[in-house]
């Protein structure tokens, strides 16, 4: 029994932060009874600084992940600060700054050319990668990172060299602009990730919060640490190496701690490989944990989504024989000899269509690559493929291709229903596909 001996009439929530409940009184009046008093004063400051410094409806409306990720970024963010103020100190003592014999006008050329060399690295990066960090957010955010503590070590040491200071400095700002837009460009891809109610604007703007209040603290701490390494070298390479390796190894639990449901050529690569061995799918908490972060980890082939016909087909009769028995909405194309696969992807291929293309050249490459003889899955047809495969050249062997090709359209859609099962998204990924698409009469329809 409440007080007053009444049930109450209703309780009302704020998503999961705290609870209260309303009692109809004597008079016909509504009571609402609140928290406990002795905890009010707490919980009072604590829904402030959630309300500050986290998402509305947190945590029901960001991702499990999304407090594991948070903590370990702040841990880098702060440490990031102190390497950053550390080299700040070296730029400036570099360009003049207590040298009553440098001129302001050869340190505002040296920044002048820092900074435009900046931006020259931040247009040719944007160009050439800006299309592939979605896919691998994990492995850029961390490339991103160390390419930072590189630039950042590049201009501690620059004082020390003189004779060519200026282009120290330069390189480490084409570096240091690299790092922003790697950076910026996989913050946004998680922030999509971590944000669940269509709030990554609320998230986004709580995450940049997080990072000012951890960036203040590192200038209190800087205020601290510069009088002690104005003139100690010694001391700056200490801390210097000490933060480093706390930033990258916050970093790397901050990217360990982020469990993307979205398929990308890697995470696909994992659970097709456990499907074929074990014929289950294993979910997203399993498998981004052995997510691959560094390139080149595996033998693999050099994969090509949505590649445009004219590379891959040189006659009508090649283009003939590669539709015969294809129902699907892509030609796989095998050229052994340079290692690679290309996709050719139908006008009217869908995500679902996308999966199923890569995961065709998946199997592929670990015919070349794994020992099929340890799969649960169609073991004995693979097996004979790939002693055909090792025997003659799978390009020019159209039967071979065939056989491939309806022998995934049996391993499909079981792979793809546990895919759904296990909580995979399947409706959109990161595969990367290029923008070409072909199109023809696919399983006797019509081409438009």
């Amino acid at each position: 029994m409440t007080e007053f001996g009444t049930r109450p009439l209703c309780t009302e929530s704020y998503g999961s932060r705290r609870a209260r409940r309303y009692q109809p009184l004597p008079d016909g009046t509504l009571r609402c009874v609140p928290d406990r008093a002795d905890e009010q004063a707490y919980r009072s400051l604590r829904d402030v600084f959630m309300s500050i410094f986290l998402p509305q409806g947190y945590p029901e409306s960001v991702s499990p992940d999304y407090l594991a990720y948070q903590i370990w970024d702040t841990v880098q963010a702060f440490a990031s600060s102190i390497t950053g103020t550390l080299a700040t100190q070296a730029v400036l003592k570099g360009v003049g700054v207590g040298d009553e014999t440098s001129t302001v006008a050869a340190a505002t050329v040296t920044w002048i050319l820092k900074d435009g060399t900046g931006m020259l690295g931040r247009i040719l990066f944007a160009w050439s990668k800006g299309n592939k960090l979605d896919c691998d957010a994990k492995q850029w955010r961390l490339f991103a990172d160390v390419l930072n503590d590189v630039a950042i070590l590049m201009e501690i040491l620059a004082p020390a060299f003189p004779a060519c200071f200026t282009l120290i400095v330069c390189v480490s700002g084409f570096f240091k602009c690299i790092v922003g837009v790697a950076g910026g460009a996989t913050r946004a891809a998680l922030t999509m990730h971590q944000a669940r109610r269509d709030n990554m604007a609320d998230v986004s703007a709580k995450d940049g919060s997080q990072e000012t209040l951890v960036n203040l603290a590192g200038l209190l701490c800087s205020l601290f640490l510069i009088p002690l390494v104005a003139d100690n070298l010694h001391l700056t390479y200490a801390l210097y190496g000490l933060f480093t390796a706390l930033h990258l190894y916050a970093n790397y639990r901050a990217v360990r701690a982020v469990c993307m449901e979205t398929l990308n050529r890697a995470r696909l690569r994992l659970v097709l490989h456990h499907f074929l061995r074990w014929g289950k799918v294993p979910g997203p908490a399993l498998a981004n944990p052995k997510e691959p972060l560094l390139p080149g980890c595996h033998h693999q082939l050099r994969l090509v989504l949505g590649a445009p016909l004219h590379t891959v087909v040189s006659s009508t009769a090649d283009f003939q024989k590669a539709l015969e028995g294809s129902s699907s909405n892509y030609l796989l194309f095998f050229n052994q000899s340079a290692g690679a696969v290309s996709v050719v992807l139908h006008q009217q291929a869908g995500s679902v269509d996308v999966i199923k293309a890569c995961s065709h050249a998946l199997v592929q490459e670990a015919l070349l690559y794994r020992d099929v003889a340890a799969f649960a899955v169609e073991r004995e047809p693979l097996l004979a493929l790939q002693w055909r495969l090792r025997e003659e050249p799978y390009e020019k062997d159209w039967t071979s291709v065939s056989e491939m090709q309806q022998l995934m359209d049996k391993i499909f859609p079981a792979f793809l229903t546990g895919l759904t099962s296990a909580g995979w998204i399947t409706d959109r990924n990161l595969l990367g596909p290029e923008e070409w698409r072909v199109d023809w009469a696919v399983g006797g329809k019509k081409s438009r």
